[in-house]
């Protein structure tokens, strides 16, 4: 963990990001109190596709009928 202070912050911006980018832990902070982290963001998944699985599932006729009581199981 590297904790810098802003103004090094604004210095070493770039070199920062990276160090960031490659797994580091970078603390930034004022007077010695830490503000903030400097963290990657995280990759975005693609957006989801509405009728990917189409034709490949099967709904039984009667998925909604009442199921028998209880008692019978026993």
């Amino acid at each position: 963990m590297r904790i810098v202070n802003i103004h090094e912050a604004k210095t070493h911006l770039s070199r920062l990001v990276d160090e960031a980018i490659r797994g580091g832990e970078v603390i930034i902070a004022r007077a010695n109190q830490p503000l903030v982290k400097l963290v990657p963001v995280a990759e975005a998944l693609p957006a989801r596709r509405l009728g990917t699985a189409a034709g490949r599932m099967h709904i039984a006729e009667d998925f909604d009928a009442p199921l028998p009581d209880f008692d019978e199981y026993r």
